[in-house]
């Protein structure tokens, strides 16, 4: 389609901070809302909370051996 003279704008890759993420995945195993509501209520996107929530999960395991 970029052939056709039409380019795609991307938005700019955003950063968080660990503080952050770890906020996120707490609201999420509260478990009171889903991870697709935490991700739509800080306008992110479905993947990345549920990769954090992934990553932290495995960092969790992995610190309590």
């Amino acid at each position: 389609m970029e052939s056709m003279g039409k380019t795609k704008h991307r938005r700019p890759r955003r950063s968080f901070t660990p503080e952050f993420k770890a906020e996120i995945v707490g609201l999420c195993r509260r478990g009171d809302r889903s991870i697709g509501q935490v991700a739509k209520d800080f306008e992110l996107t479905g993947t990345v909370v549920r990769d954090w929530v992934k990553q932290a999960r495995v960092t969790r395991a992995s610190a309590t051996g």
